[in-house]
């Protein structure tokens, strides 16, 4: 394994790795992937292997240039009022945090998409994620780089601890912005439905289409239609506990347990409650916010807490406590997606 720079000469070695088939760890604004080519079936069997993940569980498809969405989807397929809506997404939040769900192309190989019939696609917005799918074969398959079901990555040094040397290169592009997944959107029917909460919030998605579901469809289905919908995912390795606000704010003490607070209000609340009973809380360890300062409005809060989120897991992770405690994040903005991400943790 080698770590690279974002450089220009770095990632057209990066490029020139994908292109022989070789496995790439590069940032984009979300969180960090784990690249190969979207054509070759052996890099894309490679991808599996190195995350240890199942083969029902599809890859999303990354492009750098709108006119490359044909290489991967068959949007032409879809009726006219979708095909209305996957153009306004693209010209509105591409290059974002989003992925469409779309008929995949004959010729996108069915271990890229489990044997389905539809393809999941991303334009990221990093500019080292761009340059790396151009330089390389256009469209590079990407599921986050960290072992399957475990926290996502954030930063380099994260998928050096948890994948090492089965990963060819990382491109060091720094810490991811958003710090959770995309948004997944499934445009293959009628009424669109968000099946992962992420880094497009619900509500900028119906500002430009109208109503979406949100959630798994209703019918009984054998394998996730995307990635991320797995019941037990982005888990650390201590056992997590998810409790609205209140039931956080009263939770008593215990020094090996860890805890996670959305707000600085509802872990002061906490201290308060058991400055007597354990004096020392103050100055504990194993104490985090994902938030800090005043309350400048719940949209900003929850994009400061979904940027902090997998960075202050792998940290408490690194302590080994014996449970970890969260607080529930309000479902506004990136709310939902931090709260997917827990709940799914606290399943583990």
């Amino acid at each position: 394994m080698r770590t690279l720079t974002s450089g220009d000469e770095d990632i057209r070695i990066a490029a020139e790795a994908i292109k022989a088939g070789r496995l790439v760890a590069f940032p984009t604004e979300t969180v960090y992937g784990l690249g190969g080519d979207a054509f070759n079936v052996s890099a894309l069997a490679r991808i599996f292997e190195a995350k240890r993940r199942p083969r029902f569980d599809p890859l999303i498809v990354h492009i750098a240039d709108l006119s490359a969405l044909d290489m991967a989807a068959d949007v032409g397929s879809l009726p006219p009022s979708l095909r209305a809506k996957v153009g306004a997404l693209c010209r509105n939040l591409w290059p974002g945090p989003l992925t469409l769900v779309l008929p995949k192309q004959p010729s996108v190989p069915d271990l890229a998409t489990s044997g389905l019939p539809a393809v999941a696609v991303r334009f990221p917005s990093h500019p080292a994620a761009q340059k790396l799918i151009r330089y390389a074969t256009g469209a590079i398959a990407a599921p986050s780089a960290n072992p399957f079901g475990y926290l996502s990555p954030t930063k380099a040094s994260h998928v050096q601890e948890q994948l090492g040397e089965r990963v060819d290169f990382i491109i060091d592009g720094g810490r991811a912005g958003i710090g959770v997944e995309s948004t997944v959107l499934d445009l293959t029917e009628e009424p669109p439905r968000i099946l992962r909460p992420g880094g497009a919030p619900c509500e900028a998605i119906e500002a430009i289409i109208g109503h979406v579901e949100t959630g798994s469809p209703p019918a009984p289905q054998t394998a996730p239609h995307s990635p991320g919908q797995l019941a037990s995912h982005y888990a650390p390795k201590a056992r997590l506990f998810l409790h609205d606000a209140n039931v956080m704010a009263s939770l008593p003490f215990c020094p090996g347990e860890a805890y996670l607070f959305f707000d600085e209000k509802t872990c002061g609340a906490w201290r308060a409650r058991n400055a007597r009973n354990a004096p020392h809380v103050g100055g504990d360890e194993r104490i985090f916010t994902l938030t800090h300062g005043a309350d400048e409005g719940t949209a900003d809060k929850t994009l400061e807490a979904a940027a902090n989120l997998f960075d202050i897991l792998h940290i408490i992770d690194n302590i080994s406590p014996s449970a970890i405690h969260a607080q529930k994040s309000p479902d506004s903005g990136l709310g939902a997606a931090i709260n997917d991400r827990l709940t799914r943790a606290a399943r583990n």
